[in-house]
């Protein structure tokens, strides 16, 4: 009898599935299958299968090859805070990520309660707020908590992603009080956090949504996107691309009647926008391998 549920822990060699009907296992995995966070699966004796998903959110490991995260996403937070701060390009790459994996973006400025959060979150608004929503939060002072969960809705599934010592793990401490993740000190020396998340989990919020936290991001790679896609959802092109190119295929570089170049030239897009662009676009283009990992999952469109 095949018993239904979801993965809500991955462990590398094995999984923890909680089932429909109730009750938790954990299950290893053999060398044939794969399981990542929020898979729905099909449980049988010891064998698992995971089903069709959608909303897959994958990256780099340390030795460069691709791994699937999460999937069946639905929200994309991406963790900010004054201190420390992120690297260039960070939040581009991750909205990007997520639109072509058909994830909504939210940007999540923490510490509030940190010198400089307020002027971060300000100027964040001015560049993305046309593309996604930025959120102020505070978890140590328990401040805007409500604008997350209200963005997850009953069977909704986010992640937070962002660099170590942002606040992810202090943010699902303070959603989730009876969850007591451990939460690290900034390294004084260097600036950054210490990666203190070392698994995917899946943790369900009051409110019936659910929240995935991640092991450190301390950066996206742009994998499993295409250079078409960079040109769809780069944000802040979003009014310029409502007027449309001339060509459907247009990568906003040098073609003829490029609404997006036609917008920077009249002052409508910030020159450093554009220039934003071409940076992520050149990584992309010459990022051409595909993971030959078994566990690869090109995300469903």
């Amino acid at each position: 009898e095949e018993k239904p549920g979801c993965v809500v822990a991955h462990h590398g060699v094995a999984v923890v599935v909680r089932f429909d009907e109730g009750g938790t296992r954990q299950i290893w995995l053999t060398p044939d299958q794969r399981a990542v966070v929020g898979d729905r699966v099909l449980v049988a004796g010891d064998r698992l299968e995971a089903l069709p998903a959608h909303g897959i959110l994958r990256r780099r490991d340390p030795r460069g090859r691709e791994r699937t995260i999460a999937v069946n996403l639905d929200r994309l937070f991406i963790v900010v805070a004054a201190e420390p701060r992120e690297q260039p390009g960070y939040i581009d790459r991750g909205i990007v990520i997520a639109r072509s994996a058909g994830i909504e973006p939210a940007i999540v400025v923490n510490k509030l309660d940190l010198p400089g959060s307020t002027a971060l979150s300000e100027r964040l608004v001015e560049i993305y707020g046309g593309s996604c929503e930025v959120l102020t939060v505070s978890a140590a002072e328990r401040i805007g908590l409500d604008t997350i969960e209200r963005l997850l809705a009953p069977d909704r599934i986010g992640a937070l992603v962002g660099p170590s010592g942002v606040g992810k793990s202090s943010l699902l401490n303070a959603l989730i009080p009876d969850l007591a993740l451990t939460v690290s000190e900034l390294n004084r020396g260097s600036g950054h956090g210490r990666h203190t998340t070392t698994t995917a989990t899946l943790h369900t919020l009051s409110g019936g949504g659910t929240l995935v936290d991640t092991a450190g991001f301390k950066d996206f790679i742009a994998v499993d996107v295409e250079p078409a896609e960079v040109a769809a959802g780069f944000p802040g092109f979003e009014i310029a691309l409502e007027a449309g190119c001339r060509f459907r295929n247009c990568l906003h570089r040098s073609e003829p009647d490029c609404a997006v170049l036609a917008a920077v030239a009249a002052g409508a897009i910030p020159e450093r926008r554009l220039e934003a662009y071409s940076a992520l676009q050149d990584e992309v283009a010459s990022s051409s391998t595909r993971s030959t990992d078994p566990g690869f999952r090109k995300s469903s469109r």
